[in-house]
């Protein structure tokens, strides 16, 4: 067994290298256990819908003019239902932002914070296998160069997405499975995006359309299991045909599609009835269905409040009860705001009850002209305010 001062960090994907490079940005020690190969997620072109809110902490750390270069920026937000009237738009402008969000891929992000962070703190291709609290420490048990070895340290950080929770004591994950899949992918449209993010709801469930490059945008496609199934083997004119049928004539026909995926859809939250010296961080302590896109947001604004209160405790602090409680009362109003907005959207905008429609029609068409819930609402989007 080694016995580490270092913070130790489980899991080296986006939101454990924001935290890591914070942390090495203010000269605090950490390890990261990373389970895949150096620059293995590099070519990653999975599309991330990043906050206003997360650009200023990727420019924070220093990394964000690399990210930008690759990133699309996202101007206007669409909102609106398929077979209803009434539709809103948010505008960055009219909230005095430069963009509402940025559409970035996995691998080009991967690359920026992989760049700026000092490997020599990075163990790649070590498996978590185990984690277990102590009264004073929390012990990591992991395979590294096919060897299984051991770290203790005050303070273990989850930041894997969930892949080494399943036999730690004390942890309690709520999970809420909507029977949906999202289908996604990237496809190109008849007429440029300018800069627009449409987010369509549909009898099937939500669909949006971000813009991505140039003159794409990156799709996703929400619906029960069996027709995302259906639209995976569908042959890409039969595809494109259905997703025109789908969305409405707003950006005119489908020309291309690229690579098609799938995933299932659920609500997950994580509650830490007794974890000395472990804090579980983004999906792997909450996941949010995609329709607002802030699951990964919310997971950067853990990590970012969390680097601040281990910033501000004594090392002889770290990991207990009275640092943990208060890490989650920062986080709560946050995290469980995100969790009830992202539900409640799927819930309002999938319920076909006669009527309904007509209601949420009506909602939209007023939300046009109610510029202080707008700004509740962009606050949200952006900040987790």
């Amino acid at each position: 067994m080694m016995h580490s001062n270092p913070i130790l960090i489980v899991g080296g994907g986006p939101v454990g290298l924001a935290l890591a490079l914070s942390l090495q940005q203010k000269n605090m020690p950490f390890k990261v256990l990373e389970a895949r190969a150096q620059g293995a997620s590099h070519q990653d072109k999975r599309a991330l819908a990043l906050s206003y809110g997360t650009k200023q902490i990727l420019e924070t750390l220093g990394v964000w003019s690399n990210v930008a270069t690759h990133a699309t920026a996202i101007d206007t937000i669409h909102i609106s239902q398929r077979g209803g009237f009434g539709r809103t738009k948010l505008n960055a402008h009219e909230h005095q932002l430069p963009a509402l969000g940025y559409v970035v891929s996995y691998g080009a992000l991967m690359q920026a914070l992989d760049s700026a962070i000092n490997h020599q703190h990075v163990m790649y291709e070590a498996i978590a296998r185990e984690i277990l609290p102590q009264q004073n420490h929390a012990e990591v048990h992991f395979d590294y160069a096919a060897q299984p070895q051991q770290l203790c340290s005050a303070m273990v950080v989850i930041a894997d997405g969930g892949r080494s929770l399943d036999e730690i004591p004390g942890l309690v994950r709520e999970t809420k499975a909507y029977g949906h899949d999202a289908l996604v992918s990237k496809v190109r449209a008849q007429m440029p995006h300018r800069n627009i993010a449409y987010e369509r709801f549909t009898p099937t469930g939500p669909m949006a359309l971000l813009p991505n490059g140039e003159h794409d945008f990156s799709l996703v496609w929400t619906g029960e299991k069996s027709m995302v199934d259906r639209l995976l083997f569908l042959d890409d004119t039969t595809f494109l045909q259905e997703l025109h049928q789908a969305f409405g004539d707003r950006v005119g026909q489908f020309l291309r599609v690229e690579k098609r995926m799938s995933f299932p859809l659920k609500l997950s939250s994580l509650s830490m009835v007794e974890t000395p010296h472990v804090v579980v961080i983004g999906n792997a302590a909450q996941t949010m269905h995609p329709v607002a896109g802030q699951g990964f947001n919310v997971g950067m604004r853990d990590a970012w409040t969390l680097v601040g209160l281990l910033a501000k405790t004594p090392s002889n602090e770290w990991g207990t009860s009275k640092m943990l409680d208060s890490y989650r009362q920062h986080r709560q109003t946050d995290t469980r705001g995100g969790l009830l907005f992202t539900d409640f959207l799927v819930n309002v905008f999938t319920n076909q009850t006669l009527g309904v429609a007509t209601m949420r029609g009506l909602g939209l068409a007023l939300l046009e002209y109610l510029p202080p819930v707008k700004r509740l609402l962009v606050n949200k989007m952006s900040f987790g305010k």
